[in-house]
This record gives structure tokens, C-alpha cells and sequence, in this order.
């Protein structure tokens, strides 16, 4: 009898929680949206590095209005390989330019990682090479929490690095207070969400 009354109990609590979720989502799902989200806003500084992961564009292109407001000189591209033998900043330079930017805006950044914790490595190693002191990390906003985490601790592994802001680009498939309404949007929360966890635990 306890353990059909325990059961019960617990039905019950299953229940209530599961209609307290349902009628509440509107207040606690935009947070699960915004809490992926990192945007320090542009400041003065040395470069812009886009990170790899954008097929449509959006964050070189982020990256190109900063240098045109004045922000900052030039764009450093990073270029995963993997799209048909090209890297991403073969693609991702001649996208920019077709929207009107000047070619030697881009500094391509060909690489071989295969995670932003890899490309952190190899973006901080050049930036370090090229004595850069400070710069903006430009990504898509759904990926700039996880990304700057990423680099802080790279950084702090490494001895140090120069100085950070994270620029969020806007992504047509993701907004944080309705990302669960679209299936696209559905998608990438839970992919980012996804490697938000498996990065807290080192994997």
C-alpha cells in the first residue's frame, strides 16, 4: 500500500510539473534561448576573427560592417577544410566580396580543426604570432556563450591572450525568445545546448 501510495504521489507531482512547464514555457524557454547567448557589442581594437561554422554568411559578413564602421582594420577568417577540398575561408572571402567588400579586408586562416575548442587553439596561436593585442570574436549569436568560454579558458591553458570581445551575428534560423516555434530553431538549440554540455565536461 506505501508503494502504490509513492507512486502515486509521484504520478501526481509528473503531472502537475508537466502542466506547470507547459503553461510557464513562454517565461522559461526565451531563457534557455538567451543563455546562449554572449555580446559584449564592438569596440575599438587590433582585428575581427570570424569563426568557422556559417554557410549563409552571417558572420564574415558581421565582421565586414565592423571594419566598415572603423572598428577595427581587417578580418581574420578562419577555414576548417571539408566542403568538396576547399577550406571554408575559400568560400567565405569571395561570399563577402560579392556583397560589396573589398578583398583585402579578409586574411584567410586556412585550417584543420574540427572544434571551436581545436580553431581556438590555432586563431590564438596566429593572433599571437602576428602580435595582436586586442579583437573582436565574431560569431553567430546562439554560438557566442560557448565560443567565448572556449577561448577564455584556451587562453587562460596558454598563459594568457590578448584582449577579448565577443560581437553575436544574427542568425536568420534562431531567435532567442521563439527559437521553439520553427523546426530549424528547435534544431540548433538543441545542437548548441548539446555541445554546451559535452564542453563542461571536456568532450
Amino acid at each position: 500500500m506505501a508503494v502504490r501510495r509513492s507512486l502515486f504521489r509521484f504520478l501526481l507531482f509528473s503531472i502537475v510539473l508537466v502542466v506547470l512547464l507547459v503553461l510557464t514555457h513562454s517565461w522559461w524557454l526565451p531563457g534557455l534561448g538567451y543563455a546562449l547567448i554572449h555580446n559584449d557589442g564592438p569596440a575599438k581594437a587590433d582585428i575581427a576573427v570570424v569563426l568557422a561554422g556559417d554557410s549563409y554568411g552571417h558572420r564574415i559578413v558581421k565582421a565586414a560592417e565592423l571594419v566598415r564602421a572603423g572598428y577595427v582594420p581587417a578580418v581574420l577568417v578562419s577555414g576548417p577544410a571539408g566542403a568538396y577540398g576547399l577550406h571554408e575561408s575559400d568560400l567565405a572571402i569571395p561570399f563577402a566580396v560579392r556583397q560589396g567588400f573589398p578583398e583585402n579586408w579578409f586574411i584567410a586562416l586556412p585550417n584543420d580543426t574540427r572544434s571551436t575548442r581545436e580553431e581556438a587553439a590555432v586563431v590564438l596561436g596566429e593572433l599571437r604570432r602576428r602580435n595582436v593585442q586586442s579583437f573582436l570574436l565574431v560569431t553567430s549569436d546562439y554560438h557566442s556563450a560557448r565560443a567565448r568560454r572556449i577561448f577564455l579558458a584556451t587562453e587562460r591553458a596558454s598563459g594568457g591572450g590578448p584582449q577579448m570581445r565577443t560581437v553575436a551575428a544574427p542568425d536568420e534560423f534562431f531567435h532567442a525568445d521563439r527559437w521553439w516555434q520553427t523546426r530549424q530553431g528547435q534544431k540548433v538549440a538543441f545542437m548548441e545546448w548539446s555541445k554546451t554540455v559535452a564542453t563542461v565536461f571536456g568532450l
